[in-house]
């Protein structure tokens, strides 16, 4: 009878485990035209409305609100990618933010749409508690804890999408989504390189104040009882030797950035480079959170990135102390 209790035990973990990454729904936007955005990425020629010339990428992609599942909640996101039919490699989009505050847009689609056009799936996620409301003390957004499960199952979800190949597939992060491309990577051996963009490697560093009071206190469990040990659980720095040894990693960071200061980065920089893994920093003088001021040059950076190791998959850089 135990060994019976056991198997049924077994089998329904299974059965759990199996659905994540399932697709609940997969729905194509057919136009951006009619949305507040497309205003915004177009102009009269000739009587009729067009894409602006930097946004003619447009017209080669497809864009899609996905629902997929994780640990058995609905979690939704979006896929963008290109019209041509064929097998592409993948990026996993991590955003930033929390609860409803960064969630996925029409206009993040024009950022993915952009590197779709280079030959990408590009998959992202809204994580679990996007639709709380700030100042919710009851969100399902734990702030890189369970909800890093919905990164790791939008890596399955790709299994189920035709044309993504998942012997190649990328990651990229954005402030918030940097600590949860951080943490994914210690999760998952799925990932073939990693860009983050002003990622906070250090939570116990707390510069500003209400980050802690609007956010850490309110949505990171038993953080008032275990405030040190949850923020070093989302702190890159206190496990840079977790990171995989096989997969480069990217930080972009502007040094004049307030939300996250630079030296986040910096820091981090040290630890990968203690530890052998494989990275390259660059410090944008000026740049504000978002590299506004640099995003030619931050997309040129990241697309040579993921084309190197992810869609080239070139030979990983000897990080031997070696030369003469």
């Amino acid at each position: 009878m135990k060994q019976l209790i056991i198997l049924l035990l077994a089998v329904s973990t299974f059965s759990a485990n199996a659905q994540n990454g399932r697709i609940i729904n997969l729905t194509p936007i057919e136009s951006l035209e009619g949305t507040p955005i497309y205003s915004k990425l177009t102009i009269e020629k000739n009587g009729e409305r067009v894409y602006k010339p930097k946004f003619q990428y447009l017209e080669n992609v497809s864009i899609s609100k996905l629902v997929y599942e994780s640990d058995g909640l609905e979690i939704t996101g979006m896929m963008v990618r290109p019209k041509t039919e064929g097998t592409y490699p993948c990026i996993v989009f991590n955003r930033g933010g929390n609860r409803s505050f960064g969630k996925l847009l029409l206009g993040n689609a024009v950022m993915f749409g952009m590197l779709a056009n280079e030959g990408y799936i590009v998959v992202a996620s809204n994580y679990r508690g996007s639709n709380d409301e700030m100042g919710s003390k009851n969100s399902l957004d734990e702030f890189g804890g369970k909800d890093v499960n919905d990164v790791i199952n939008i890596i399955e979800a790709l299994e189920n999408i035709e044309g993504a190949d998942t012997e190649r597939i990328g990651m990229y992060g954005w402030s918030r989504g940097a600590m949860m491309t951080y943490l994914a990577l210690t999760k998952t051996n799925k990932i073939k390189a990693a860009v983050a963009g002003a990622g906070n490697a250090d939570l116990t560093q707390i510069d500003r104040e209400n980050m802690e009071t609007g956010v850490y206190e309110e949505i990171i469990p038993n953080y008032m009882e275990n405030k040190v040990e949850e923020l070093e659980k989302r702190s890159a720095v206190f496990w840079a030797d977790k990171f995989p040894k096989d997969v480069p990693l990217l930080l972009l960071h502007g040094n004049a950035d307030w939300r996250v200061q630079s030296k986040k980065s910096l820091q981090l920089a040290l630890e990968l480079d203690k530890y052998r893994v494989p990275y390259k920093l660059i410090i944008f003088e000026g740049g504000d959170h978002s590299l506004s001021e640099h995003k030619d040059e931050v997309n040129q950076e990241v697309i040579d990135w993921f084309d190197k190791y992810v869609k080239e998959n070139s030979t990983l850089p000897n990080m031997e102390f070696h030369g003469q």
